[in-house]
């Protein structure tokens, strides 16, 4: 079995997972009971009440697809395996699939008195998935690189160094998340919505790159 082999079925692993824990996150979002509903307006109150679900549910979906954007992108550079490397990919895929469960609670004290508890979980989750791009990193640049091309270690490089930064803040996320819970949730919502805009230019100005 060829080194590139090894390698294509180690991504459709990864993605079949990724998959897999986008699908768990929609069931935490649960259709109101008929049992309560009588008019219009019950309706539209008990969809209001599921508002702090959608949030939960987007921030995390948004995380994930950043995950998986940044996953696929990184394979790229990288042209065999060791056995580090795959289980700095398991390492990974473990702190993904984990997300759904800090989503629930999210999704069901985010926005109440009992916020903090489950947000500082929740900045925790994103901590871990955090070390988990680090370890993946190390094990890429380890040793005889894993990287196609000199250009190739160099953007590892800039990913790892941006990972390092990223557990800082989210470091810091989890702690502050003890006294303000609401606005590290806000702070962590719009960290990635920017990781997700700036991978969506990077991928654009490399596929410009090409042509």
């Amino acid at each position: 079995m060829s080194e590139q082999t090894t390698n294509s079925r180690l991504e459709a692993f990864c993605d079949a997972v990724f998959a897999i824990a986008l699908t768990l996150l929609v069931l935490e979002i649960k259709t109101p009971l008929a049992e309560g509903i009588h008019t219009s307006g019950d309706l539209w109150n008990s969809l209001k009440h599921l508002l702090p679900s959608v949030f939960a549910f987007l921030l995390s979906f948004t995380i994930i697809v950043t995950a998986w954007a940044n996953h696929h992108s990184f394979m790229k550079l990288i042209n065999r395996s060791t056995p580090s490397f795959i289980y700095g990919n398991i390492f990974l895929l473990f702190t993904i699939v984990i997300i759904p469960f800090p989503t629930a609670l999210l999704a069901e004290f985010c926005f109440t008195k009992a916020a903090a508890p489950s947000v500082v979980l929740y900045s925790f989750a994103v901590l871990l998935t955090n070390i988990g791009w680090i370890v993946l990193t190390g094990t890429a640049l380890a040793g005889h690189s894993l990287a196609r091309s000199e250009a190739a270690k160099v953007k590892l490089r800039d990913m790892s160094s941006q990972g390092r930064m990223g557990f800082i803040l989210y470091a810091a996320c989890a702690a502050l998340g003890f006294w303000f819970p609401v606005l590290v949730a806000v702070i962590i919502s719009l960290t990635f919505v920017i990781w997700l805009i700036l991978g969506f230019y990077y991928e654009e100005k490399q596929q410009a790159a090409k042509h």
